[in-house]
């Protein structure tokens, strides 16, 4: 299939999977009769229960599983916490602007989009243009404000709506930045994540667990970004909720006591030699790409594997779900490894769940900025013996070389490590002086030997005190849950084959009502019977929805269907009724005393439709 038809396909298929999420209120745009605002959408009660569900699932599977420490914090972030961070400075994107109309846009979506529609619908493009196009594309997230500037130049990008010519790319903050109190002077932000509550919280959480690592953190809740130009409906929104994990270990101890329980599991891994040899994602075994060091670490590769589990028990499809090692150019200067698991969709693979080993970074930027050692202990069975490196900086004289900058030298010489710092005390003391290159100075320091003592001591210690390594898994909840509704939208043909009616094939697990209950006609002892098995579901904890009005049976499951129920009880006698199945239409009879029981088995996971189609007598309507 040509590459045009192919995106008017997924065009197609989006539109339809939209239209119905949006007439049946899974959800819909905030503000609608204000004429919405882009990138907020309010959930409606399908989509507030299919979103339930899978948190629900999420805290059994993580935090029961692995035994988590639950947290709740603010979203309202003072500035100091996302200084530390490294959000206040970094956190941004890089805009253009119409520059008659002023209306912003994202400066690599407009590149990306450029260069995907002449891919995609420009049939006579020579192969030296489709291959830097391509190229474009491969290394858009690495490409420098000039060089984006450049590059929308070159190719007469304008303005999309107006065909008005951009500014240069400028960066923006994508925070939404508040006050805290009336006075103004305590600058505060919506956060951008919930994984810094946590962090700030480490010290507590550690005496909590009894002073004991490895453990885990975990928090649900809302995030905050103010995206220049929201797009792509539920995948980039301006508020959104995060479920986030912080896995604390000791950074000399990765291993991970469960790692055989997934170390078997085999799925599409797309390692970094293979991106960059132009390969595509192939299926690997966890546990060999552990032992081969494709990923970094046991407790790293644990989380992919219930990564994998988790999203492929709500219903996402396993050959359209994969695991995507971070480049080089995208990983953060303080990652031990990172992937990403992403989700094909009709928008492309999506990235719906982080997955990096963010080394001892955040723990030691929040102990430097508050002053507030966090870390963990080691204590030892015996004294040891270890030999220390003292590295004490000379103040007073290093103040009347560098003045202002004297500071920025200070930490500088204070975290050399070992080598660096034996090989300065041999040119001092061969030289009296040595050159050192001060990253936050930008520039090369002629350092003399009255400045800086430099020694090892041998010293006696009773314990190891360290800052602990985070494996942190990151999940963005409403890009899950958009993948699902794409990947259970179905179609099938009416009854007397007509038209084409719509249907979700949700897993029970996830369906946002479990069951409907109809009486075959409107009859009283027919109503009575459905009123008191929707007691009897009630008494069991599942949802479900009673319709006791007088359309057709065909009519009543269509619009059942279409909100993904997986089950359907017929009341068509006082002793027994129909169950009926969504996905196969298969009916089986069932005494009315036993429906709830067999609902609540089946919807539990306990058995399969499967189990209960052999155990009880089949039904053909």
């Amino acid at each position: 299939m040509d590459p045009a038809q192919e995106a008017q396909n997924r065009e197609t298929f989006r539109q339809a999977v939209t239209n119905t999420l949006e007439r049946r209120l899974f959800y819909i745009p905030s503000f609608k009769i204000y004429r919405g605002v882009a990138g907020l959408y309010d959930y409606g009660p399908p989509g507030c229960a299919v979103k339930s569900n899978v948190l629900a699932f999420w805290r059994q599977h993580f935090v029961l599983e692995e035994n988590m420490l639950e947290v709740d914090c603010p979203c309202v972030t003072p500035e100091v916490v996302l200084k530390a961070s490294g959000h206040v400075d970094k956190f941004t994107d890089l805009m253009v602007k119409d520059e008659k109309t002023g209306t912003c846009y994202r400066a690599d979506h407009l590149l990306k989009d450029f260069c995907k529609d002449k891919l995609e619908r420009d049939p006579n493009l020579p192969a030296d243009k489709a291959a830097e196009f391509r190229h474009v594309l491969a290394v858009l997230d690495d490409l420098s404000s000039e060089e984006l500037g450049a590059k929308i130049k070159e190719y007469g990008i304008t303005a999309p709506d107006t065909k008005n010519p951009l500014s240069a790319p400028y960066p923006f903050n994508l925070m939404f930045q508040t006050s805290i109190g009336p006075s103004g002077v305590s600058p505060g932000y919506m956060r951008p994540e919930t994984a810094q509550g946590i962090f700030v919280n480490f010290k507590d959480l550690y005496y909590y667990n009894g002073n004991k690592l490895p453990f885990a953190a975990a928090q649900i809740g809302q995030a905050f970004r103010n995206e220049i130009s929201p797009r792509q409906g539920l995948l980039r929104v301006r508020e959104f909720t995060l479920a986030e994990i912080e896995h604390f270990v000791d950074p000399e101890d990765k291993s991970h006591p469960k790692f055989p329980d997934v170390a078997n599991l085999e799925f599409l891994m797309f390692p970094r030699e293979d991106q960059v040899a132009g390969r595509s994602a192939r299926r690997i075994n966890i546990g060999e790409a552990v032992a081969q060091g494709v990923v970094n670490n046991e407790t790293l590769g644990y989380f992919i594997g219930r990564v994998y589990l988790f999203l492929t028990h709500l219903g996402i499809d396993k050959d359209r779900l994969r695991f995507r090692q971070h480049l080089a150019n995208e990983m953060a200067h303080y990652a031990a490894d990172c992937w990403d698991a992403e989700i094909e969709c009709s928008y492309g693979w999506i990235e719906c769940v982080g997955i990096a080993d963010r080394s001892a970074y955040d723990l030691r930027a929040h102990t430097d900025k508050s002053g507030v050692p966090l870390v963990a202990h080691e204590k030892f069975p015996e004294p040891r013996e270890v030999e220390k490196l003292i590295i004490v900086p000379v103040k007073k004289e290093l103040g009347l070389a560098f003045k202002g900058n004297q500071k920025m030298v200070v930490e500088a010489l204070e975290a050399m490590g070992e080598k660096e710092a034996m090989e300065m005390k041999e040119t001092l003391e061969s030289k009296g002086e040595a050159t050192f290159n001060v990253c936050t100075l930008d520039k090369v320091v002629t350092i003399n030997k009255n400045m800086v003592s430099i020694s090892k001591e041998i010293k006696k210690e009773h314990q190891r005190v360290f800052t602990p390594s985070v494996i942190e898994p990151s999940f963005g909840i409403g890009r899950i849950i958009y993948c699902l509704y794409e990947h259970s939208f179905n179609t099938r043909p009416s009854r007397d084959g007509d038209e084409q009616m719509n249907f979700f094939s949700f897993p029970p697990l996830v369906a946002p009502i479990k069951c409907t209950v109809f009486p075959l006609v409107q009859n009283q002892q027919y109503e009575e019977v459905a009123r008191q098995i929707a007691r009897s579901l009630t008494v069991y904890g599942i949802s479900y929805k009673i319709d006791i009005t007088g359309t057709s049976i065909g009519k009543r499951y269509a619009r059942t269907d279409e909100l993904g129920v997986p089950f359907a009880i017929t009341v068509d006698s006082a002793s027994s009724v129909t169950i009926r199945e969504r996905d196969s239409k298969q009916q089986i009879r069932v005494n009315v005393d036993e429906v709830a029981s067999v609902i609540k088995e089946v919807t539990d996971g306990q058995s399969t439709w499967g189990d209960v189609l052999w155990k009880y007598p089949t039904h053909s309507s």
